[in-house]
């Protein structure tokens, strides 16, 4: 089963060479003691390493069941020297820092077997040797004999068909020396026993066989065995593995004996993450800080794009070209004149600045916007997108003199348009907002505004709700419902006060008389509950607008006159509670004394849309429904009858403002002839005619044959012009698909960049009547501020890199002690089977325990330092909000980073740890 054929094993030092065998040809039988004997020096515990696979021979070859290990690779060797052969050595080379029980499974654990298997056969061994009470033993807590027991146990454990006995009661008194002999006598039984001894009274007594050896050559065989040659058959190649787990339950075993140098080491190791976690958590709390403030800074500077805005970027460009002019950095041949010539700069630029505005496409982009596959979409911040409408509504409330209020006029004016009505300006002034003009704004009302929206359905975004306390009632959150804003003093200034309604024109006055004479006004204050009782009454644009016989639209707009009309389909609105600023707030952004929801704002466009106007005008692109003509006449006859038709449909009083209009006309282009006629056919009046008086002459002027040119006048200036969008605008119709203005929020300057570059990536597709124009006004603003966290970021990454290149090194010199005091260990285990990779990961496994207890502990180290550093950071900064602190992610990085870096440190002496020999190994004490 085991035979040497011609083994010569030559030892290399420097230029030197010693054969410490010489051509060693010798067969075993599968069952036998055989003692070999021989002076030191002769080869015995050679031989016996080149049996048991621990040293190599230098020619021949060794047979194992006629299989040649000439082919032998490592995996092998470490197969053979695990399932094969058993190792007995005469200093016991158990593992200090296993149990007995440990140290008799090991060879178990390195060939796979389970743990339940492992340990049923470890224990019958064990019982087997008469130590069947001592399992949970270390070996140092056991006596010789009771020790090479274990190292018996051990060797016989994995039922090897070889068992190598080197020494084996060397160390042994003689009493215990027979015990051992009468063991291996007895394993001899059934298995190839051979020791190594220097006792030839022990091998004549218990041997078999007695094989003597001089000088590296066999001089004596006291029962030689001669096998019949056998064709050797080719390797099978067959390796065994150890688990990483098995790697950890002996380091960690080992570190175990060592608790304060593994405490001093891990906490050396974690000294460099615990510089790292405080500048993280530093760093955290700052950028969690900037977080904040960038998400403040963003909520109130979105990216805004207006359906209209200015092309900023040329605006600069001729900036540019102007300074650089008043520099003389732009001189032409110009330079040398002599005489005073126009200089044409002023209205060049004017022009370019003209041409720089730009009209935007907000309805094709807003489907960008809301395609949910859109890249944007990742980039959005808390907000969203907020999407603006020129909503068109008046709002009207009563003060308390009963008398209607309405919010667009004009502080303490409310006198009749027609007050002291002389001359032109009076009656354009009654004009303004008539039929003929369309009439309305095209903004809402003043004092009014609409809520940012939150998410999920919310009536108001969290970024206002934070921003603001709520000193009565609740947020608004039906269409009919408005909230009012007080400043930081709960004040709202008088002049908004008596356009609310709030305060009388009588009240205001007073105050402002009171003023003007350096005496205090009165104090003017309200409980909550009687503001909130306040009605307000909001008229959207197209309900200014009552329908006529004849089928056309009259605009209605003295709030006097006209009051039951207007407020027939008003929408009452509520103040549902009333909020003021917080101290401090950042996004206090309501402009505005009252404010809306946004479903208010769908509620007028959906109304709007309703609307007889606006369904009437869309029902007849061509013909203007406050007029009954259309848009625009073909020929100058067309347009004077169109102007007496539309001159004809008037009412009494607007009848009479043309007629007062048309004298002015007459008297400034005419003379008037002794029957009280002006050449234009107009009749003289006098100051003194009545509406009615003057309304019959103007029929009648009509009735004859009026001027043309008069008529063509009229056309011009109050018919002419209006188009069909025009009419829809002024009525209030919005489209949802058409925006005024898109805010685009993001929560930091990060996202905002991309959002641009999304924006930009969009104009690259887009045609150029789609394309986006806009002006980033906080890229201006920050552009700095990134750089200069660029750069603090740049600093912390260098110190970090120092940091870990400082462990690294460290952990490499740990480590390479650690091999040094383990060598032994090393070639126990190699003894036994295990690998070179086997034993790299012993110690890289002590390297990844060490990073364990190095990073945790470096992470406790940093959490307690951090609650005196936060004391310190407040008192010194005054920012409660200013915290460092350490995210659970971030410490779980460092946990594994402190891994990574003792592992890294640790390769180098893994790997110098397992190219050990391990018969020096053995040696090493």
């Amino acid at each position: 089963m085991l035979q040497l054929k011609n083994i010569v094993k030559t030892y290399v030092t420097g230029d030197m060479k010693q054969d410490a065998l010489k051509g060693v040809s010798i067969s075993f039988r599968e069952n036998e003691f055989v003692s070999i004997l021989g002076q030191s020096g002769s080869g015995k515990t050679t031989m016996l390493n080149i049996i048991g696979g621990l040293d190599r021979y230098t020619s021949g070859d060794l047979v194992i069941n006629g299989v040649s290990t000439k082919e032998y690779k490592d995996a092998d060797w470490d197969f053979y020297r695990n399932n094969s052969i058993g190792f007995v050595f005469q200093s016991y080379n158990l593992i200090p820092h296993q149990s007995v029980l440990a140290n008799v499974e090991m060879a178990l654990t390195l060939a796979g077997v389970s743990k339940k298997e492992r340990k049923q056969r470890a224990v019958s061994v064990l019982k087997k040797v008469g130590l069947g009470d001592h399992i949970h033993k270390k070996p140092n807590q056991m006596s010789g004999g009771q020790m090479q027991r274990v190292a018996i146990a051990r060797a016989l454990v994995n039922n090897p068909d070889i068992l190598l006995a080197d020494e084996p009661t060397g160390a042994l008194d003689s009493e215990t020396s027979i015990q051992i002999m009468e063991l291996l006598k007895e394993i001899a039984k059934d298995k190839l026993v051979i020791m190594v001894t220097h006792n030839p009274e022990l091998a004549e007594k218990y041997s078999t066989r007695i094989v003597k050896l001089l000088d590296g050559r066999i001089v004596n065989d006291t029962n030689p065995y001669s096998e019949k040659e056998e064709q050797v058959q080719k390797i099978k190649h067959k390796k065994i593995s150890m688990s990483f787990f098995t790697a950890l339950s002996l380091s960690f075993n080992n570190l175990r004996t060592k608790k304060g140098r593994t405490l001093l080491t891990s906490f050396a190791g974690s000294i460099g993450i615990i510089g790292i976690a405080l500048i993280l958590a530093l760093s955290t709390g700052m950028n969690a800080y900037i977080a904040d403030v960038q998400k403040d800074t963003m909520a109130s500077y979105p990216i805004t794009i207006s359906d209209e805005t200015i092309d900023v970027s040329s605006v600069m460009g001729m900036r540019g070209e102007v300074i650089g002019e008043m520099r003389g950095e732009n001189k032409t041949e110009t330079e040398n004149r002599t005489g005073v010539f126009a200089d044409y700069k002023e209205i060049e630029t004017s022009e370019k600045i003209s041409s720089s505005i730009v009209e935007n496409n907000l309805t094709e982009f807003k489907k960008y916007l809301d395609n949910p596959d859109s890249e944007i979409q990742q980039y959005l911040g808390e907000n969203g997108i907020v999407y603006t409408y020129d909503v068109n509504f008046s709002v009207y409330s009563h003060d308390a003199d009963g008398k209607l209020i309405d919010s667009d006029s004009e502080v303490g004016d409310t006198a009749s348009p027609m007050a002291g009505s002389n001359g032109k300006v009076e009656i354009m002034n009654k004009l303004n907002g008539s039929a003929a003009l369309g009439g309305g704004s095209s903004s809402g009302a003043a004092n009014f505004s609409e809520l940012m929206a939150g998410l999920d359905g919310k009536t108001a975004s969290q970024v206002i709700t934070d921003s603001y306390d709520v000193l009565y009632g609740t947020w608004p959150e039906e269409y009919n419902e408005i909230i009012l804003v007080l400043n930081e003093n709960n004040g709202i200034s008088a002049g908004t006060l008596y356009q609310l309604g709030l305060i009388t024109e009588e009240q205001y006055e007073a105050a402002v008389e009171k003023i003007e004479n350096g005496e205090d006004a009165d104090e003017i204050s309200f409980a909550y509950e009687d503001i909130c009782g306040h009605t307000f009454y909001l008229v959207p644009a197209c309900d200014h607008y009552i329908e006529n016989e004849n089928g056309t639209f009259t605009h209605i707009d003295d709030i006097t006159l006209n009051e039951e009309d207007l407020l027939a389909n008003a929408v009452e609105l509520k103040i549902t509670g009333i909020i003021r600023p917080k101290e401090d707030a950042q996004n206090a952004s309501i402009s505005t004394a009252v404010a809306y929801t946004s479903k208010l704002t769908d509620y007028v466009i959906t109304h709007t849309d309703e609307s007889a106007v606006i369904k009437a005008q869309e029902a007849d692109r061509e013909i203007n429904v406050l007029t009954g003509m259309e848009f625009e006449s073909t020929d100058d006859e067309a347009k004077a009858n169109d102007a007496k038709e539309y001159l004809s449909s008037l009412g009494i009083s607007e009848k009479a403002s043309f007629y007062k209009l048309m004298m002015y006309y007459a008297s400034s282009h005419s003379e008037t002839n002794n029957a009280g006629t002006s050449q234009n056919g107009m009749a003289a009046g006098n100051g003194a005619m009545d509406e009615t008086t003057m309304a019959a002459a103007l029929d009648r002027w009509l009735a004859g044959e009026p001027d043309q040119e008069i008529l063509l006048k009229v056309y011009d200036e109050y018919i002419a012009g209006s188009t069909y969008q025009d009419n829809l605008k002024a009525f209030g119709k919005v489209s949802f698909d058409a925006p005024a203005s898109i805010s685009i929020y993001t929560d930091s300057f990060e996202s905002k960049d991309a959002i641009a570059a999304c924006i930009e990536k969009y104009n690259e597709t887009a045609t150029e009547e789609t394309r986006i124009t806009y002006t980033d006004y906080v890229a201006m603003l920050t552009s700095s501020i990134t750089t200069i966290i660029n750069g603090i970021s740049y600093v912390l990454v260098a110190f970090v890199a120092i940091s870990l290149i400082v462990s690294c090194i460290m952990i490499g010199i740990i480590t390479h002690i650690s091999v040094m005091e383990r060598t032994k260990e090393i070639g126990i285990l190699r003894a036994l089977g295990a690998s070179k990779r086997n034993i790299s990961q012993v110690f890289n496994a002590e390297t990844f325990i060490i990073g364990c207890c190095a990073g945790l502990l470096g992470i406790g180290v940093s959490l307690l330092a951090l609650i005196p550093i936060n004391s310190i950071i407040e008192k010194l900064s005054g920012l409660a909000e200013l915290e460092a602190q350490l995210p659970i992610t971030s410490s779980i990085v460092l946990i594994t980073i402190s891994i990574l870096i003792t592992i890294i440190g640790g390769l180098l002496p893994a790997k110098k740890a397992a190219k050990k020999d391990p018969v020096i190994a053995l040696r090493t004490e």
